[in-house]
């Protein structure tokens, strides 16, 4: 661990998007400001995603970073250089966010070492490069806290309350956000229309979120109800859900930070690395998958091969775990296991 300096307390914090991988942050986030809690931690943040930061305990400080909006730059490297950061650490592994970590002129820049960091090159700005194991993303990111010398270890995420918005089901219902980064990580809609039919028979609704500019393309599904709101109101929107089935994208990571029971659908992305972290929901691939992370335009033919007889039957057993064991706070993850 670097020597203090005297006249700098503070931690700068570099993750700047997108919603799955600032989820996947928070528990780094926490572990050192538990580890550390006389230090203000500052938290790097693209404008989109700072809902998710929204009254943190373990967030001193949330700087917006809009590189579109050039005239505001000279701002943010004022604040970030105002930050007098002691220690940096960027948790996105590119160069971009390697640069702002230099910035900020701190004493010592954590990054993740050339095998891991997405962008080999940004490696070479660091002044400790951390070979860190998974396999998954949390865990690798706590050990980037913990190469800092943080010992008040921690997988726990804290996600804030959210905003009641939007039009949902009175009763009981299961959350699905169906669109992900890329086509090819996703279950083919038709699939949720015969979902939706199945879970009506046993008492359930399925809620379909979507960005607004997209819910045109489920207007087709019946028995699906739509719903469009901001973060905020997928956050409530979650919180309130029965259960949640989701691809590989940032509402299923949510999902899993608040133990929601629920299901995981992966093709061809590797659910070790990326996939619900925690232990509250279930994981269904096909066998035998190749594991790829090259955007695909069209729905990766594994993600073709999840029946929604099985959805449903993973589903039903974790609802039914989840009421033998009813988690103690939604608003945080569970360990992994």
């Amino acid at each position: 661990m670097p020597s203090r300096s005297a006249e700098r307390s503070s931690m700068l914090l570099i993750r700047l998007s997108a919603m799955g991988d600032v989820i996947h942050t928070l528990p780094a986030a926490t572990s050192l400001k538990k580890s550390f809690p006389d230090r203000k931690l500052a938290w790097v943040i693209s404008p989109l995603w700072m809902p998710l930061l929204e009254n943190n305990p373990y967030v001193d400080e949330i700087i917006p970073f809009d590189r579109a909006r050039f005239g505001s730059l000279q701002n943010f490297w004022d604040r970030i250089r105002q930050t007098q950061a002691e220690w940096a650490f960027d948790f996105q592994g590119l160069m971009q966010s390697a640069l702002i970590g230099r910035i900020g002129r701190p004493e010592a820049l954590f990054g993740f070492d050339k095998s891991v960091a997405r962008e080999p090159l940004a490696s070479m700005l660091y002044t400790h490069r951390v070979p860190v194991k998974g396999p998954h993303r949390v865990e690798r990111n706590v050990q980037l806290a913990e190469a800092a010398g943080a010992r008040e270890l921690t997988y726990e995420a804290w996600i804030p309350p959210g905003r009641a918005e939007g039009n949902l089901p009175a009763g009981p219902f299961v959350l699905t956000s169906p669109f992900a980064g890329w086509v090819g990580k996703e279950w083919p809609i038709e699939f949720y229309e015969e979902l939706a039919q199945r879970l009506q028979s046993i008492g359930l609704e399925l809620v379909a979120s979507v960005p607004e500019n997209r819910a045109k393309e489920l207007a087709h599904l019946k028995d699906v109800r739509v719903y469009t709101s901001t973060l905020r109101g997928l956050i409530d929107a979650t919180r309130r859900a029965a259960a949640v089935i989701g691809v590989d994208s940032g509402p299923l990571h949510l999902a899993a930070a608040l133990n929601k029971p629920g299901v995981a659908l992966f093709g061809p992305t590797d659910p070790l690395r990326t996939g619900p972290f925690g232990g509250s929901m279930g994981v269904l691939r096909a066998n035998d998958v190749e594991t790829t992370y090259k955007r695909h335009r069209r729905i990766h033919s594994s993600m073709k091969l999840i029946s929604v007889e099985a959805v449903l039957h993973a589903l039903l057993g974790s609802l039914a775990k989840a009421s033998a064991s009813p988690a103690t706070n939604d608003a945080v993850a569970a360990p992994h296991t």
